[in-house]
């Protein structure tokens, strides 16, 4: 199959080959501490890894779609108090993937999507999907690294806990250490009703050193790489899906 990585096409190939139903797909991770067991590019590699399975997936199943190199340094000052995380603000986020979507709006593709493998870029990347329908007219989209919490998380699964472990040990086992990982599910707070993460009624302002638990939001001890090539295998699936159903989106009345 003819590479999908869109800078391997010559800028005049790249004229001739893009048609305005090519989709381009955008990876965006993060570079964030991720505890003691986990590489600081855990979203990166999640996002971007899967990312080209979901690509070369969707071109076997028929669709254009392209994959350009991953977004790296994103909005994770969530991680701020710890060594190793690199993060930009707000602004200069919204502004690097609004510079981005000008780049591909200046292409024949009309359609954009962020294939996100970080929590903390979900809101203003929803706000980026407006800014650049409005700014370029492009169809824009976001997906996410849907990673579901274990059965021992209480739903609190969210960082360097039993599926985000599992995954990154499939997708790149040598930079995994399970030594002395324990439970770090911040169970304290169940006994609020309506004060959470995603998907409360209640969301929260939080930094990840403040649940005690060292920056890790979750437990790992349970992790294991068959379960993660299990939810690798249902993410791109899922992804795959999600670009077909994308191709075809018309958000306007049947005529």
């Amino acid at each position: 199959m003819t590479s999908r990585r869109l800078v391997e096409l010559a800028g005049p190939a790249l004229a001739s080959t893009l048609t305005a139903d090519s989709i381009v797909v955008l990876p965006t991770g993060s570079i964030e501490h991720h505890g003691p067991h986990l590489p600081l590019a855990t979203d990166l590699l999640m996002a971007d890894i899967l990312a080209a399975q979901i690509v070369d997936g969707a071109v076997a199943a028929g669709l254009d779609a392209w994959l350009l190199p991953a977004l790296s340094y994103t909005k994770s000052d969530e991680h701020a108090w710890a060594p190793g995380t690199i993060w930009v603000g707000a602004p200069t986020l919204l502004d690097t993937v609004v510079a981005i979507g000008r780049g591909v709006a200046a292409t024949p593709a009309r359609t954009l999507v962020f294939y996100n493998g970080h929590g903390g870029n979900v809101a203003l990347l929803q706000v980026a999907l407006r800014e650049l329908r409005v700014q370029f007219g492009l169809r824009t989209f976001l997906m996410n690294v849907a990673i579901p919490a274990g059965d021992t998380e209480q739903g609190f699964g969210i960082h360097g806990g039993h599926g985000e472990t599992s995954l990154a040990m499939h997708l790149r086992p040598d930079l995994v250490d399970l030594t002395g990982v324990r439970d770090a599910t911040p169970r304290h707070l169940s006994r609020y009703q309506r004060i959470g993460f995603a998907g409360a009624p209640v969301q929260f302002g939080w930094t990840s050193d403040d649940f005690g638990t060292g920056g890790v939001i979750g437990d790992p001890t349970g992790a294991t790489a068959e379960y993660g090539a299990e939810l690798a295998t249902q993410l791109v699936a899922e992804g795959i899906a999600s670009l077909a159903e994308i191709a075809t989106f018309d958000p306007g009345p049947p005529s």
